[in-house]
């Protein structure tokens, strides 16, 4: 079986090295073919062994801190994983965000045919995918990378973030593609309760998830403990975070 490439990456202080020891445990029980686990960031302390551990890629840009990988906000640091070459890595790659849930098997993830295959967006009636997840093969997106480059000011100006200039530039190619809806659930819109049952039921794991995904707050620490975030969403501690958060 082909080994693939499982990627993430920690930069600044938002996320610890637990965030990335978590992910690669869980990636470790989820996905039953050869795998390379690769995390590319600015501080390697803390990160457990198994990882491959690589500086995040020099892409050609210049930050206003030259002690600071390029960013145009913390997000856009996505798009260094479609350098080319990018270290010695090669075929299927499958990102993943630091603040995620896997709560079934990865293996399916690499069994659809396309080019690039992401979460659609939940809010958005456009192409927009949420690029918490996506799988691409290396090498194969420079130009999407080569486009930014060329005119960073141009190629931003109808997005507001990494997500929608990467998928929306891969639409226009006709190589986008999405993940079955049920596979990817946001924790806030597919697993918090109603009001005013969120006040008595602890969220639910989605029929047919295998990647819950925390996109803003709560983080998952946060739900596990019952800390919402906003003074207006009730999260219960959810007990069931714990058994795959680990």
């Amino acid at each position: 079986m082909q080994p693939v490439n499982v990627i993430c990456i920690k930069w600044g202080q938002k996320y610890g090295s637990d965030y990335v020891n978590t992910l690669y445990s869980m990636v470790s029980r989820h996905l039953s073919r050869p795998f390379r686990f690769v995390c590319f960031t600015d501080d390697h302390e803390g990160i457990r062994d198994e990882v491959e551990v690589k500086p995040i890629p020099e892409v050609g840009f210049k930050d206003f801190d030259e002690r600071k990988p390029w960013t145009f906000g913390h997000g856009w640091l996505k798009l260094t994983v479609f350098a080319q070459p990018l270290y010695d890595l090669e075929g299927p790659t499958l990102f993943l965000d630091l603040d995620i849930v896997i709560v079934g098997s990865l293996d399916e993830f690499f069994e659809p045919e396309g080019e690039f295959l992401v979460i659609k967006e939940w809010d958005k009636s456009d192409a927009t995918g949420n690029t918490s997840v996506f799988r691409f093969n290396i090498g194969a997106h420079v130009d999407a990378l080569e486009h930014l480059k060329d005119d960073p000011v141009g190629a931003r100006k109808n997005v507001r973030n990494e997500q929608e200039y990467i998928t929306q530039y891969v639409d226009r190619q006709n190589k986008l593609m999405y993940w079955p809806a049920e596979w990817c659930r946001s924790f806030k819109r597919h697993c918090l309760r109603p009001f005013p049952l969120s006040f008595f039921q602890e969220p639910r794991i989605p029929e047919g998830a295998k990647v819950i995904i925390f996109h803003g707050r709560p983080h998952p620490d946060d739900a596990i403990a019952g800390r919402s975030g906003k003074w207006y969403r009730k999260v219960l501690p959810t007990s069931w975070i714990k058994e795959y958060w680990r």
